[in-house]
């Protein structure tokens, strides 16, 4: 069967990124989770799969309104036009933000701003000597060494590689880190996050 008005492309739905799944455990059940730049929505299936409210945002939200049906869709261009999710208090806040393929500079401090506290931010994309084994090739669309990293500085980092990855060759930074909390832990307490 044939989807009307959809571009070939928009039919096939990927697996989620091996990253996004192995680092999904941490999040609270049920916690919201945004997927930034979502694409056909196939995050966003992954994680309503596993019981979380998800919300998905991209400049063209057809393919993910076919296979994610569920899912809070907000069609914007977040390149050229202001954020969607801000209220009179700030941006909105969710239990995750997640971003695979995709950079924006511009949009990294909002996207801190949108984690609640405790939040997890799980970020995957494309790095420096991507441009010797394909595309994305020019520098606005490809992180430095340690970039993400450094975006990353007052966030507890869980997990974090920079490289490169075979089947498809590419280079790749990507990070798992989790927003502070309101409080403090007492000194007896100590973050736990299983790995």
């Amino acid at each position: 069967m044939t989807l009307p008005n959809l571009p070939p492309s928009a039919h096939a739905q990927s697996a989620p990124s091996p990253w996004i799944t192995r680092w999904s455990h941490l999040l609270p059940p049920g916690c919201e989770v945004l997927d930034v730049a979502c694409g056909s929505g196939r995050h966003l299936q992954w994680f309503a799969s596993n019981g979380h409210a998800v919300v998905g945002v991209d400049r063209d939200i057809a393919a993910a309104r076919v296979h994610v049906p569920a899912a809070q869709l907000v069609e914007a261009d977040i390149e050229n036009g202001p954020w969607p999710f801000l209220t009179p208090q700030g941006p909105r806040r969710f239990g995750a933000v997640v971003v695979t393929n995709y950079l924006w500079r511009p949009l990294l401090p909002i996207l801190l701003q949108s984690l609640a506290p405790g939040g997890l931010l799980l970020y995957e994309t494309f790095a420096a000597g991507n441009e010797t084994v394909g595309r994305p090739t020019r520098p606005d669309f490809l992180l430095q060494r340690g970039e993400l990293l450094q975006i990353c500085s007052g966030l507890q980092v869980v997990a974090y590689e920079d490289g490169f990855l075979p089947d498809p060759d590419r280079f790749v930074q990507r990070v798992a880190a989790f927003a502070p909390a309101l409080r403090a832990p007492a000194v007896t307490e100590v973050s736990r996050h299983p790995l």
